[in-house]
Order: C-alpha cells, then structure tokens, then sequence
C-alpha cells in the first residue's frame, strides 16, 4: 500500500521537521528501491495506490505492476479491503520501512502454512506487515488505534482465535527521528 509521493500528502510527519517537497523526495526513492527489491516470481506484486485515480494513472511506480485503489476509509477499512480481494495468502505492506528485503516477505508467507495471520511488527508499536492465510473476518481492524504505539496489540486483538506469527521487527520511518536512526 503506498500513495503518490506529492509533498505535503504523503510522510507529513517526516515534512514537517524535512519540508514537504524533501519527505516527498525521500518516499519517491525509498518506495521506488523497495519495488525493485520485491519484484520476485514467487509473489504476485500488487501496488494498493492512493489517491485512486491519480494513483492508478501515475506514472511514479513502474508500469508493469498491477495497480488496485485503495478506496475511502481509514488505514484499517483500506487494509481489510485489500486483504479480501486477492485470493490465497495475502500479506500487505507499507512503503515506508527501508529494511524490507525478500527473506522477510517469503518468511511470512511460509508463516502463513501453518498460522491465520502473520504481523510484522514496527519498532514504534505499529506494523510493517500483515498477512491472512483467508479471507478477513467481520470486525477486522475495528476500534484499532491507527499511528499510536497500540496499532499492532489492538490489531492483534482484532483476531480472536486466529493462530498468528509474528516474523522479524523493522523500522519504519514516519519522522526526522526514525530517518536519523538508519
């Protein structure tokens, strides 16, 4: 799930202590790294784009990639939308966390053989990555507290009675802090 890197709509914590158009910038590039180190054969790569319709017509992201819009709501109605329209294991990330390498994709998908849900947890409380092995249940991501350091244990508790896996812990870079810390 990423969106169009236009300054000021997207990383504008990250813009607020860089400037707009240089979170913008930083986004570009980082979003842009990470597609071509995700491009694999073993996956079906799939861009959850924002704004929709300037999204889907963007010409930022590589043209031979799928483009789906993400659609209105918040982090977690997008999220629980995506999950329900692609069949099989799907796990969903964000652009914003530099470490995301192939291993780790591949480590949850296999974490998904034998688990309901797969977290990638975020240094801050969030995650980096969520996967289900079925379609969402009802109820999934209600009530969560998106952006705060409860988004992953809230998430978490969205999942009654699902087994899940939790793989490796990564930084995602929301401020001038996080990006300092690379």
């Amino acid at each position: 799930m990423l969106k169009e890197p236009r300054p000021g709509r997207v990383k504008t914590r990250l813009g607020r202590d860089r400037g707009m158009t240089a979170a913008a910038w930083w986004f570009r590039h980082q979003s842009a790294a990470l597609l071509r180190r995700l491009d694999d054969p073993r996956w079906n790569l799939i861009l959850a784009v924002a704004p929709d319709h300037k999204g889907l017509t963007s010409r930022v992201w590589p043209a031979h990639l799928p483009r789906v819009p993400q659609g209105t709501g918040n982090l977690g109605d997008r999220m629980v939308r995506q999950l329900g329209q692609h069949p099989g294991p799907t796990c969903i990330i964000g652009a914003d966390i530099p470490g995301i390498r192939s291993a780790h994709i591949a480590q949850a998908f296999k974490a998904l053989g034998d688990h309901d849900a797969v977290f990638g947890p975020a240094l801050d409380g969030g995650y980096w990555l969520v996967g289900l092995k079925h379609a969402p249940k009802p109820g999934l991501f209600a009530n969560v507290r998106w952006s705060t350091e409860h988004a992953l244990a809230d998430s978490r508790a969205t999942l009654r009675d699902a087994r899940i896996a939790t793989i490796t812990t990564l930084a995602d870079v929301d401020t001038a802090a996080d990006l300092a810390q690379l």
